[in-house]
Formats: structure tokens, sequence, C-alpha cells
């Protein structure tokens, strides 16, 4: 795991009702929260850190308290890919979970964030002391199998407008701030981000992406994306063409 600066590393005390709304804590009781927040670990991730790398041991799980993440994977033929956006509230890095002793890919902070960690050998005792902790990862576990179908039904049916728009719309959904009609998306997000979601070039994204502006359909910027015309955006993702 990429071993963060001392001064990135953060004495906080977590207080528990800054921590129930999220699902992990929200049925568990105060003292197992207590005992839980007790033995974590909190951090602050700058913009561009890594908090894991793939491939690298998976010594630690997570929690994210403030942020935003991109989990990436690069793929046998050099192609990085962005599998997984990470929001307030997800945990994140369980490879215990998933029966891995590595990191299946590389977390890096998207915007600045704060993350309570776990050695991944309290895994087990966690679990058997707190049930929730494992329908938490397995609800977890059973959502990014249902996005990773959904992509992947997405890239093989449908032509990348339509993928660009429903990558668009789930970053509104999961990551939106209201602003009048419009929704931003609360966290710097590239064209090449986006990209990577839909498994296409930045000359496409931005193709369309201009058009989508044109339109009054999105307003872009550096690194700054706002939804202004939801309902539009979604008859498009749902428009088959002939």
């Amino acid at each position: 795991m990429v071993a963060l600066k001392s001064s990135e590393r953060i004495a906080l005390k977590i207080d528990k009702s800054l921590v129930r709304t999220f699902p992990l804590f929200e049925k568990m009781d105060d003292a197992d929260t207590e005992a839980l927040l007790g033995h974590s670990t909190s951090r602050r991730v700058p913009i561009g850190d890594a908090v894991f790398e793939q491939g690298a041991a998976a010594t630690h799980f997570f929690l994210l308290l403030h942020g935003r993440l991109k989990v990436t994977q690069v793929t046998e033929d050099g192609q990085q890919i962005i599998v997984r956006v990470v929001h307030p509230g997800d945990l994140f890095g369980f490879a215990k979970a998933l029966m891995r002793s590595d990191y299946p890919g590389t977390a890096t902070a998207v915007a600045e964030s704060i993350a309570l960690s776990w050695p991944t050998e309290l895994w087990p005792q966690f679990v058997d002391k707190n049930p929730r902790l494992a329908v938490t990862a397995m609800q977890t576990i059973g959502q990014r199998l249902e996005e990773a179908h959904a992509r992947i039904r997405e890239m093989s049916t449908q032509e990348v407008e339509r993928r660009v728009a429903h990558a668009v719309l789930r970053l509104a959904k999961h990551a939106g701030r209201k602003e009048g009609a419009a929704v931003r998306i609360d966290f710097p997000i590239s064209r090449q981000d986006i990209a990577e979601m839909t498994g296409t070039t930045l000359h496409t994204v931005s193709r369309i992406m201009s058009a989508w502006e044109a339109k009054g359909l999105v307003e872009g910027g550096r690194q700054k994306l706002t939804v202004k015309d939801i309902d539009g955006l979604s008859a498009l993702a749902e428009t088959v063409k002939g």
C-alpha cells in the first residue's frame, strides 16, 4: 500500500453521530459503533494521492468519510479504465471479503478526502461481532456487480453516446448537487475520466460533450460538469436509434 506522508496521517476522534447516516453504522448499537471506530485510523488523502495501488498487498480496508475517490484498473493490454467511484459512506478496499490478498485496483482521490482504515486481519473478528458489517459488504459487492453488469451490457449493446449518457446520469444520481434546475457533479471530473468509464476515447467523449453543450443538455469546464437538462439527457440515454 502507498505510504502516506506523516502530515497526511491525522489524529481524528470520530463522533459516532457523524457516521450514523452511513449504511454500515445505521443499525449498529452505540457500543459496537464505538468499538469499531476505536480500532480505526483516520487519514487525509490529498487530491491525486493513492490510498492503495493495484496489485499491492491488501493490508487494510477502508470507509470513506469525506471526498471522492476513483478506482482504476490497468488491463493486460495497458488500457486504464475507471471501475468505480467511491462516495462518502462507501466501504472500499475490503479484498478479504472478495477472497483476495491484493487490491484489484488503484484508489485515487479526485477531491480532498478523509478515510477511516482498519487492518485487514481484523475483518473476520469484526464480521463475527458485527454481522451488519458482513451484510453491508455483501450489499456493496452486489451493487458493484450490478453496476458492472450494466456497464458490460451497455458496452455490448449500446452506441457510444448512450453509454456516455448513462455514465453521466449515474454520476448525477450519486454525486450530484442541485443548482436550481441543474445538477452539478460534486467533484472534479474530466472528459478523459468519462472516456475511461465508458470504454471509449477522449476524442469521442469531447465530440459528444460539445454537441450536448450546443443543445443545452450539459455545461462543461475545466474538470467541471453540470447537467442542465436531466430529462433531456435521460431521454437521449433511452433512445434506440434504428
